[in-house]
């Protein structure tokens, strides 16, 4: 993320904004943020990971979203950019410009937005009660740790390697190989 002038603006003035801007921001508290681009790998990571998802949730009532979705968090008065995300809660079709209920979200890691991602946004997304994962893929080596809220509400990390072979995302029944999620990756 990159800091923008600080300009207070409301959500509704923010999402006008943001329909007309040729770049995206993720708004904070009345505060904006520009997007900073994506680099090979983080692109192709999510684009692999939105395929096998997309082919795979056909037909069940769940969509997948990936990079221009927004998921809002309004209890926080926040809208981020997920790298993919899925709702399969019917109340996300009544909001075209984001989704406030989704089930599973994901960040393929940069070194610009790492901390970010593990820190104070991961603390903003526990926050949507229908989230069941959290997701973080590496791109400096073949690692994908989920974040699960199980049934006391708390936050168990598994975390997946190469050597695992496979990993698996609970909230949407997925199975996958790590070697699809990682096909065509030069790692950074």
């Amino acid at each position: 993320m990159v800091a923008s002038p600080q300009i207070y603006l409301t959500p509704e003035e923010y999402l006008q904004m943001e329909e007309r801007s040729d770049i995206k921001h993720e708004y904070i508290d009345g505060y904006i943020y520009a997007m900073a681009g994506a680099l090979d790998t983080h692109v192709t990571i999510a684009g692999n990971l939105f395929a096998l998802l997309r082919n795979h949730v056909r037909g069940s009532g769940c969509r997948v979203y990936i990079a221009d979705m927004k998921a809002s968090i309004k209890s926080l008065n926040r809208y981020y950019y997920p790298d993919v995300m899925v709702t399969c809660d019917q109340r996300d079709q009544a909001t075209p410009a984001y989704k406030r209920f989704p089930c599973l979200i994901v960040e393929v890691l940069s070194n610009s937005t790492e901390a970010f991602d593990r820190g104070d946004k991961f603390a903003d997304y526990q926050s949507l009660e229908t989230l069941q994962e959290y997701v973080l893929i590496n791109t400096k080596r073949q690692r994908v740790e989920c974040f699960r809220r199980n049934d006391q509400g708390l936050w168990v990390l598994q975390s997946y390697t190469a050597e695992d072979k496979s990993f698996q995302l609970q909230s949407v029944k997925f199975d996958c190989t790590i070697a699809d999620l990682y096909e065509d990756v030069v790692l950074e």
